[in-house]
């Protein structure tokens, strides 16, 4: 009853394509599997860089901003030297102290005030000698805020034992560190610096949590105590050592930290700077995957233009026909235009379905040592809208050479075969 209010094109596209069912469901599935790879590969590409990306910021900012290195001028000879002189001088590197950011409240300020910007965190770190009894380590010690630190590392979902609340007698240790010293929470360290004479002697702090970063030997040094006991601590009143931002886009990290350094002269290292050569392998990541998704669709198109060249020759005498009957050239292309469009369409619709399920069945069998899912599971509307739409301009593009060569086909040769 519909196919009285379809467009002649659209009656005889539907009936191309069904008296050619054989070829109409292979050349269907062949699109269907080309599609269920492209959707596989992508979804599982972003899951993976996703996961890649939240294992490396899980334990540091997005952008980190320090003071700058001490350096050291050589003395140039004056304007009085006799010619042919030369400079007789050796220069060393100075070496580098504690120091604090010069003003930095207001460079917080002004870096909160960027519309990128989500969240700046000072924080006062250093080295530090933990001594429980006999038994000492050397560990790295971050003075940090919690209302603002946690919300640049998540620290409270990595607390094993105890709570992640400090104040200012409370630290937090990692696994490794509790178990070399044999403590748990609620046991007592003393913590001292090498400048603990000018930072007023010694420190003892009680352990109010233990945590799990997943890296042996961050768990074995790294400890977190409030900002004011690690600038009592480390001789930094009032200072910090380092600024933690986080971004709204991850990628414009290195965008972001060019802007803060041109804007309050501090130096700025993003984590793209930093980690320089995992970038560099999600960037090979992406553009693999981009190459298989080019050839698997330049796959998908020669097969639905052969299938298509193949229909032009077996229905020559019905295109002759439809010609001498009046039928435009126009309106000979639109239909083979439609039958490209329907095949990739169709196509796409079931190999996305397949992609999605294969990848959902896939996550839910391969796990990590631990149990937890390999990556996080991304399947996002926008991907299948854009593999529909672009499978289906792909059999659009496919059709349109065989499109062509039938409609300039000339009628009376047609009929006669």
């Amino acid at each position: 009853m519909f196919k009285t209010w379809l467009p002649f094109e659209w009656i005889v596209a539907l009936r191309f394509l069904r008296e050619g069912r054989l070829q109409t469901i292979f050349i269907v599935v062949g699109v269907a599997l080309g599609v269920a790879v492209i959707v596989f590969m992508s979804a599982l590409m972003t899951g993976l860089q996703m996961n890649f990306i939240a294992r490396v910021l899980s334990a540091q900012g997005h952008i980190q901003l320090l003071p700058p290195k001490e350096v050291t001028r050589p003395l140039r000879l004056g304007v009085h030297a006799r010619p042919g002189e030369m400079e007789a001088a050796i220069v060393q590197a100075p070496l580098q102290r504690l120091k604090s950011i010069d003003q930095w409240q207001a460079v917080a300020e002004q870096i909160r005030a960027m519309p990128e910007v989500l969240v700046v965190s000072p924080m006062a770190g250093g080295s530090a000698l933990v001594v429980r009894g006999i038994a000492s380590r050397a560990i790295t010690v971050a003075g940090i805020e919690p209302a603002l630190y946690y919300r640049v590392v998540t620290l409270p979902t990595k607390i094993t034992s105890g709570k992640a609340a400090l104040s200012g007698s409370d630290i937090l240790i990692g696994t490794e560190l509790a178990s070399d010293l044999g403590v748990t929470v609620g046991d007592k360290l003393r913590l001292t610096t090498a400048n603990s004479a000018a930072a007023g002697g010694d420190t003892t702090l009680t352990i109010a949590g233990i945590f799990d970063l997943g890296n042996k030997g961050a768990n074995q040094r790294s400890t977190f105590v409030a900002l004011r006991t690690a600038q009592s601590l480390l001789g930094l009143p009032g200072g910090v050592t380092s600024l933690d931002v986080t971004v709204r886009d991850v990628y414009a990290a290195e965008l972001v930290a060019q802007r803060i350094t041109a804007a309050t002269g501090v130096e700025a290292d993003s984590w793209i700077k930093t980690n320089a050569e995992l970038f560099t392998a999600i960037a090979a990541q992406s553009t693999s995957n981009n190459a298989i998704r080019f050839f698997v669709g330049l796959s998908v198109a020669f097969g639905i233009a052969s299938v298509l060249a193949v229909v032009v020759v077996q229905k020559s005498r019905e295109i002759g026909i439809l010609r001498a009957m009046g039928i435009s050239q126009g309106q000979v292309m639109r239909v083979f235009l439609l039958q490209g469009g329907l095949l990739a369409l169709a196509g796409s619709v079931v190999g996305s379905a397949l992609g999605a399920g294969v990848l959902t069945m896939w996550h839910r069998s391969v796990r990590t040592a631990d149990g937890t899912p390999l990556f996080t599971l991304v399947l996002e509307p926008s991907l299948f809208l854009s593999v529909l739409a672009v499978a289906t301009l792909t059999g659009l593009l496919a059709a349109l050479a065989p499109a062509r060569r039938a409609a300039r086909l000339d009628p009376v040769v047609a009929i006669r075969g």
